[in-house]
């Protein structure tokens, strides 16, 4: 198989497998609603657990992370290494802007964290106790989530993966831009903190 043919694959292919909504569907199945209609308006499982639902928020994050770490395993025992990181890519771009969904979907960090613990296991731990000492002393997910994911290029580097901080530092772009909203209120004061209503 030609390497276009095959990345063309792996575009293709991890961008339909990132971009199923289980929050969505997991929330409807079991008479939650839209979930689209409460809190930030999101299908990830920040806003799933606003349903009240811990089992469905859990549920929707270890999905929403098998999304790129499936994309990633098919691409690399069928197509090569370098398909199977723009397979987890694609998911993660699929889970953020799925075509079924109008190209609203999710902010993408569970995802970032399944693809990134897949490819280099590492990093992914690292940007994990990023995310963990955030939030215990800022006490905000969105900015735990940006100081963990923007930290990954680098750790990459210092690891020498120059190819997972390229790929850590894709997706890092995708979710800082998924997280303007959140950048805006951060910078103004208003962000909520965990305890408090999100929106």
């Amino acid at each position: 198989m030609s390497i276009p043919i095959a990345l063309t694959i792996a575009l293709v292919g991890g961008y339909l497998i990132g971009s199923v909504p289980f929050g969505l569907l997991l929330a409807r199945w079991f008479g939650m609603g839209d979930v689209r209609t409460i809190g930030s308006g999101n299908i990830g499982a920040t806003n799933v657990l606003r349903t009240g639902r811990k089992d469905l928020a859990l549920a929707t994050l270890i999905l929403d992370a098998g999304k790129a770490a499936t994309a990633y395993l098919l691409a690399a025992i069928f197509l090569n290494p370098y398909a199977a990181l723009l397979a987890a890519f694609a998911a993660l771009l699929g889970h953020c802007y799925p075509i079924w969904l109008n190209f609203k979907g999710g902010k993408g960090v569970a995802t970032f964290f399944g693809g990134l613990l897949i490819a280099f296991w590492p990093v992914g731990v690292f940007c994990g106790a990023v995310w963990l000492a955030v939030a215990a002393i800022m006490r905000m997910s969105s900015l735990a989530a940006l100081m963990a994911v923007n930290s990954a290029p680098a750790i990459a580097l210092l690891l020498g993966r120059p190819d997972i901080a390229v790929f850590s530092g894709l997706m890092a772009l995708v979710i800082t831009i998924r997280h303007w909203s959140n950048i805006v209120r951060i910078y103004n004061g208003t962000e909520p903190v965990f305890g408090k209503k999100d929106t």
